[in-house]
């Protein structure tokens, strides 16, 4: 078994992909249907950008030259995120899951807050909690905005964001987490539809959308964010699926509002978590957290 460092490629990018996609096939709903949180573009533009920010958190298993393996981490201000740990069925239960874990483990030393959102695998389960995370069950709304179920915004305006927002978001950031996201927000500017920005006397927060998808959302207060995910899934397109992910029971004020609206809620994998309470009011990226 060979262990090396995710290369900058599209080879390897797709290598990442793949083996994610193998490792969580099984447990799509319906059994081997689609299953990762993110569209693969984003996917293999989050594999790239985290080589690019995080080569020593990101690593592949080979055997006999093929990847079976994968782990990608992240290091954001004393915050160490788990993004992405798959390994392909065939080999599960063989080791190779424990010496990626353990490798990116190893980047993340120091870090005092951990963070990663977990798939409904009960391997990938253990292992998460022998790392020392705290696994706080989620769910997962869907389903076709009812628009009667909007209400008037009130006097919190929600308008669209750019980079000369960054000061805002991570300053959300800090102070929900504990660590700003920094440079991934560009990778999401260049990935989602649109960014939802509010800063009033009340506080601040922002969101990200793309399709039906609500990416991250975080605000200083519930009554913000609630206008923040009103506004993303009033912008979700007709005939488009809504989904919002990762929400833990923390987060009731966002399955309020999925309710309000006709969305269905499942429960969907796991929060871990170490070092740290759920952030509130928070909803995490899958793909950076």
């Amino acid at each position: 078994m060979l262990l090396r460092q995710v290369q900058d490629t599209a080879a390897d990018a797709e290598a990442v992909q793949s083996i994610a996609r193998a490792a969580l096939a099984p447990l799509a709903d319906p059994p081997g249907g689609a299953s990762a949180d993110a569209p693969p573009v984003y996917q293999l533009a989050r594999t790239r950008h985290l080589v690019g920010t995080d080569p020593q958190g990101c690593w592949l298993a080979e055997r006999d030259g093929e990847p079976v393996g994968t782990v990608l981490s992240l290091r954001r201000e004393g915050l160490w995120v788990l993004a992405l740990f798959a390994v392909r069925p065939e080999v599960q239960g063989k080791g190779v899951g424990r010496l990626l874990l353990e490798r990116a483990a190893a980047y993340g030393r120091g870090c005092l807050r951990g963070m990663l959102c977990g798939s409904t695998s009960p391997a990938a389960a253990r292992r998460h909690r022998l790392a020392g995370f705290t696994l706080y069950p989620a769910m997962r709304l869907s389903g076709q905005v009812d628009r009667s179920g909007l209400l008037d915004p009130g006097d919190i305006p929600v308008h669209p964001g750019n980079r000369a927002h960054r000061h805002l978001l991570d300053s959300v950031d800090r102070r929900l987490r504990g660590a700003a996201h920094g440079p991934d927000h560009e990778l999401m500017l260049a990935h989602c539809e649109e960014l939802l920005v509010a800063d009033a006397l009340a506080g601040s927060g922002y969101c990200y959308r793309d399709g039906g998808e609500v990416r991250l959302l975080a605000a200083t207060s519930k009554r913000i964010a609630a206008r923040l995910l009103r506004e993303a899934l009033a912008r979700v397109p007709a005939g488009v699926e809504a989904r919002v992910e990762h929400l833990t029971a923390e987060q009731e004020w966002a399955l309020d509002v999925g309710l309000e609206l006709g969305l269905t809620p499942q429960t969907r994998g796991y929060l871990g978590l170490r070092g740290m309470r759920p952030p509130a009011p928070y909803l995490p990226d899958g793909a950076l957290c």
